[in-house]
């Protein structure tokens, strides 16, 4: 794996860690009362998106089971629509899908 790459999943793998504190204890009601949480939450996100996005074309067809494109479809409608984030969306992204995102990343061998 390109150093570059392995940098930027590790990127990701801090990120989707961090997500998992900001949830801790949390419930979904939090999320629309917290202003400071939706915002950790949706940079949390975004550094995920971007970071695939940035990943090489040979990284990310070598590991197909993971959901590149939906990662940056995010980041892009969180950036680019951010005056319209869908609460419910962003819960279920971050309470579902991160967990075994980040499952997914730490069993990458990340060596160069």
């Amino acid at each position: 794996m390109r150093r570059d790459d392995a940098i930027r999943i590790r990127h990701m793998i801090e990120a989707a860690e961090a997500v998992q504190r900001f949830l801790a204890g949390r419930r979904r009601g939090d999320l629309d009362a917290d202003e400071i949480l939706r915002f950790a939450l949706v940079r949390a996100v975004e550094i995920i998106g971007e970071a695939a996005a940035k990943l090489g074309v040979e990284t990310r067809a070598a590991l197909p089971s993971i959901p590149w494109a939906a990662m940056v479809a995010m980041r892009n409608r969180l950036i680019h629509a951010y005056f319209d984030i869908d609460h419910d969306i962003l819960w279920k992204t971050v309470a579902d899908e991160i967990p075994a995102l980040l499952s997914s990343l730490r069993s990458i061998s990340l060596d160069e």
